[in-house]
C-alpha cells in the first residue's frame, strides 16, 4: 500500500509540476519499521517503465503489515523492556524515553516473540535512531559519540549474536546533525518522472518533528498539534533525559552547532476521545463547540463544585502507562457521569489541555530547559498584554507551599510565550480559546491551516491545494541543506536552521512589499478579518468578549447518514436541545469572571452549582405545543472554524496567524483548578479509584 502510495504521489506531482526545477528533496513520515525480507531486493535495477509497486511486491517483506504511530499491540513489551533495564528512570536516562505504546523497541521485542518465523527471515529494518527506544545519546559528555545500545538490542534480540543482527539491520546512527546530503536521486526516478539527476536527497524525520521544523519557534514557544496524537514540544537547551518527557536531539543542526534538542510530551487519547464525545452527546462538531463555548469553566459557576474528566481510552505514556478507563469526578467524587450531560465537552478539553500545562510546569525543575524557561528565554515578536507586568496572584492564596505542587500554578512566567497549534482540533475557536486560557499566551496557527480551515474545518489532512506542516517541513530542510551544498548565502552558516529559514522568508518578505505568504496552490483562500459575530460561540461568555475571529463562509460538515439521523429526530442533538437552541442561548448569558455568572434573561431561576442554565426550556415561547404540520425540521449549521485576528509583521513573515489572545482572569481560574486536577490524577495513577 506505501509504495502503491508513493507511485501515486509522483504521478500527480509529474502531472501537475514541472519536476526539472526541482532542486532537492526532503520529506517526513510516520514512525515505523519496514521489515525487508531476505535478500533485500536490488533497488538499483528497477525498470522506469514499470512503477515500483509492481516489482517490488508484497512478498518483498517479511511482515505484510508493519504497525504504524498509533498502534498500541506492543504496550506490554514496552512495560516490560522498561522492568528490564530497571524503571521509567534508568530507561529514560539511558535511551532518552521510558515506555509508551509505539516504541520500535518493543515492536521489535514482540514481533521475535510472537512471530520468530518472520524474525528469522529478515534482512533489514528501517527506523529513526532516535525513535526506537535503542539509541544511546551522547549528551554533552566531550568526545562521546551516540550510538545504538548493545545492551538493550541484547535484550530485545535475546542474545548477543541477535542483538548485532538487529544493529546490522538499522546500520550505524547518524551523527551529522541532518545538514548533509544522503546522496543524488536515483536514476529510476530521472528516467520515468523527469527528475534532474542533481536533485540532491536530504534527510527525512518524524512526521511531528518536521511538523515542528515548519514553524521555526523561537526559544520560548512551545508547538501544540492536534491529532490522532495530541504532541506539545519546545526547544531544549539541555539533554536531561527523565520519564516525564521524551527528548530528541534537534533534527536539524550543523555539526559544528552546539547540541539542542526538543522535548516532546505526548498523549494518545485525543481525537478519539473527542469524536465519541461528539458522538455521544452532540452528534455534530459545531454543536460541540458552541456546547464548549457556553458551558463555563470547570463545567460549573460554582467556586468549589468544579467538575473534571479522564478519558483514557488506551494505555498511555508517563504518567497514565497503566491506567484506562473513562473516569468523572463531582465535588471530588468518582460519579458515572455528570448530573449536567453538556459538562462532557469542555471537561474532556479542559482535562487534555491542563495535562499538558501540569507536565510542562513539571519538566521545569528537571533542567532540560536551562536556567530560564518559558517566555523569559527571550523577547517575543509580541507580547502578551500581561507581559512585563508583575505577576498576577489571587488574593487570599497562599502561594508560599504552592498547595503541596512542585510548582507555582499561578506563575506563568515559566509558561509558553506564544502556542503554535496544529491539527484539526485547533480550528475550533473554543478549543484555541481554551489552550490560550490555560496557557496564558496568544495562539498562533499557520496561514496555510487557517485559510485550508475555511474548506475544510475538521480534518487532519489538509484541504486540496493547501500543504500539510510535516511535508513543509521537509521541504524547510531540503532547501537549508541545498543551501549549503551550493555555497549561497543562505547556506554560509551563519545561525541555525531556524534562523536560516527566516532570513530567507524575510528576504521574501522584502521583495514582495509585505505580501503575506501563498497559503495555497489552485485553491481558494480567504483574507478574511472579521471578528466573531455575536452568538457564534467563538469564546466563552464569562470574561473573554470577542477574542477569537470566525471564518464567514458557511461549510457543509455533516456526513450524510448523519444528517438523515438528524432529520428522523427532528433535529435533536441527544441532549433535547438542538443547535438552534444552543444558538439562542449564547445570547442571552452573561458574566463579569470565568466564575460568575447572571441570572436568565427569561425569568427562570438561576443556575446550580452544578448546570448551566436550561437549555430545554428556552426550545420554544410554546414548547408544550404540538409541533405544525409540514414545519421543516431544523438544520444544524456548519462549524465555523478560526480566522485570523490581527498579527504583526514579523509573525506574518513566518507564515503565522494569531487566532487566540490569553486572558490573565481566565488564567487565574484554571490555575485554581490545577491543584485539585493533579490530586485526581494522583488517585488514579495509584490506583486509588
Amino acid at each position: 500500500m506505501w509504495l502503491k502510495a508513493f507511485d501515486l504521489l509522483l504521478e500527480k506531482l509529474g502531472k501537475n509540476y514541472e519536476l526539472t526545477r526541482i532542486k532537492a528533496i526532503g520529506g517526513a513520515a510516520q514512525q515505523a519499521l519496514v521489515w525487508w525480507k531476505a535478500p533485500v531486493p536490488p533497488l538499483q535495477a528497477l525498470d522506469p517503465r514499470l512503477p515500483i509497486h509492481t516489482q517490488i511486491t508484497s512478498q518483498s517483506f517479511s511482515l505484510q503489515n508493519p504497525p504504524i504511530a498509533q498502534d498500541t499491540s506492543a504496550h506490554t513489551h514496552a512495560l516490560a523492556l522498561e522492568a528490564a533495564l530497571g524503571g521509567p528512570d534508568l530507561m529514560a536516562a539511558r535511551v532518552g524515553t521510558c515506555a509508551h505504546p509505539s516504541l520500535i523497541a518493543a515492536q521489535l521485542l514482540r514481533v521475535r516473540e510472537a512471530w520468530p518465523d518472520i524474525w528469522s527471515r529478515t534482512g533489514m529494518g528501517e527506523a529513526e535512531a532516535s525513535s526506537t527506544g535503542l539509541w544511546a545519546h551522547a549528551g554533552s559528555q566531550p568526545g562521546s559519540q551516540s550510538h545504538w545500545d548493545e545492551g538493550v538490542m541484547e535484550i530485545v534480540g535475546g542474545n548477543r549474536e541477535e542483538g548485532h543482527r538487529i544493529w546490522s539491520w538499522l546500520g550505524d546512527v547518524d551523527i551529522s546533525g541532518g545538514r548533509r546530503r544522503i546522496g543524488n536521486i536515483s536514476r529510476y526516478l530521472v528516467d520515468r518522472y523527469g527528475f534532474d539527476s542533481e536533485v540532491i536527497i536530504t534527510p527525512f524525520t518524524s512526521d511531528y518533528l518536521s511538523t515542528y521544523l515548519s514553524l521555526c519557534p523561537s526559544p520560548s514557544d512551545a508547538v501544540l498539534t492536534f491529532g490522532p496524537m495530541d504532541v506539545m514540544m519546545a526547544p531544549a537547551a539541555n539533554y536531561i533525559p527523565t520519564r516525564l518527557y521524551n527528548l530528541f536531539p534537534h533534527p536539524a543542526q550543523d555539526a559544528s552547532e552546539k547540541r539542542r534538542y526538543i522535548v516532546m510530551l505526548t498523549s494518545r487519547n485525543a481525537d478519539v476521545p473527542r469524536a465519541l464525545v461528539r458522538d455521544m452527546y452532540t452528534k455534530s462538531w459545531s454543536a460541540f463547540d458552541r456546547l464548549v463555548a457556553i458551558v463555563p469553566p470547570g463545567g460549573s459557576i460554582g467556586l468549589d463544585d468544579k467538575l473534571f474528566s479522564f478519558w483514557l481510552l488506551q494505555g498511555d505514556t508517563y504518567p497514565f502507562a497503566h491506567v484506562k478507563g473513562i473516569y468523572r469526578f463531582e465535588t471530588g467524587v468518582k460519579v458515572n457521569e455528570f448530573r449536567d450531560l453538556r459538562a462532557n465537552p469542555r471537561c474532556l478539553l479542559e482535562s487534555q489541555i491542563l495535562s499538558f500545562r501540569v507536565r510542562w510546569s513539571r519538566t521545569i525543575p528537571a533542567g532540560v530547559f536551562g536556567t530560564t524557561p518559558g517566555r523569559a528565554r527571550n523577547a517575543n515578536s509580541t507580547p502578551s498584554p500581561i507581559s512585563g507586568a508583575q505577576q498576577k496572584r489571587a488574593t487570599g492564596v497562599n502561594n508560599s507551599n504552592n498547595m503541596g505542587l512542585p510548582f507555582d500554578p499561578y506563575d506563568y512566567a515559566t509558561l509558553p510565550a506564544r502556542i503554535l497549534a496544529t491539527g484539526a482540533a485547533a480550528n475550533f475557536p473554543s478549543i484555541a480559546n481554551l489552550a490560550g486560557d490555560v496557557f496564558n499566551a496568544p495562539v498562533l496557527m499557520p496561514t496555510t491551516q487557517v485559510d485550508a480551515a475555511q474548506a475544510i474545518p475538521h480534518r487532519n489532512t489538509p484541504a486540496p491545494g493547501y500543504p500539510a506542516r510535516a511535508a513543509l517541513g521537509g521541504a524547510y530542510v531540503a532547501r537549508w541543506v541545498w543551501g549549503k551544498e551550493k555555497g549561497t548565502p543562505a547556506g554560509t552558516g551563519r545561525g541555525g536552521f531556524e534562523e536560516e529559514v527566516r532570513r530567507l522568508l524575510s528576504k521574501r518578505w522584502a521583495a514582495t512589499g509585505g505580501a503575506p505568504l501563498r497559503t495555497s496552490i489552485n485553491a481558494p483562500s480567504s483574507a478574511s478579518k472579521a471578528a466573531s459575530a455575536a452568538g457564534s460561540g467563538a469564546s466563552t461568555p464569562y470574561g473573554h468578549g470577542s477574542r477569537s475571529a470566525l471564518g464567514s463562509t458557511i461549510l457543509v460538515e455533516e456526513e450524510e447518514e448523519e444528517i438523515e439521523e438528524m432529520e428522523r429526530s427532528g433535529g435533536g442533538y441527544g441532549l433535547g436541545f438542538s443547535e438552534a437552541d444552543i444558538s439562542r442561548i449564547r445570547t442571552v448569558t452573561s458574566s463579569t469572571t470565568g466564575t460568575a455568572m447572571s441570572g436568565s434573561t427569561l425569568g427562570e431561576a438561576p443556575s446550580t452549582a452544578f448546570t448551566t442554565p436550561d437549555l430545554g426550556a428556552l426550545t420554544s415561547p410554546n414548547a408544550g405545543s404540538q409541533p405544525t404540520e409540514g414545519a421543516a425540521a431544523p438544520t444544524p449549521s456548519a462549524l465555523q472554524p478560526v480566522t485570523a485576528m490581527p498579527t504583526s509583521d514579523a509573525e506574518l513573515q513566518l507564515g503565522l496567524a494569531k487566532v487566540a489572545e490569553p486572558d490573565v482572569d481566565a488564567f487565574m481560574s484554571y490555575a485554581a483548578l490545577v491543584p485539585e486536577y493533579c490530586r485526581l490524577e494522583g488517585l488514579l495513577i495509584k490506583g486509588i479509584v
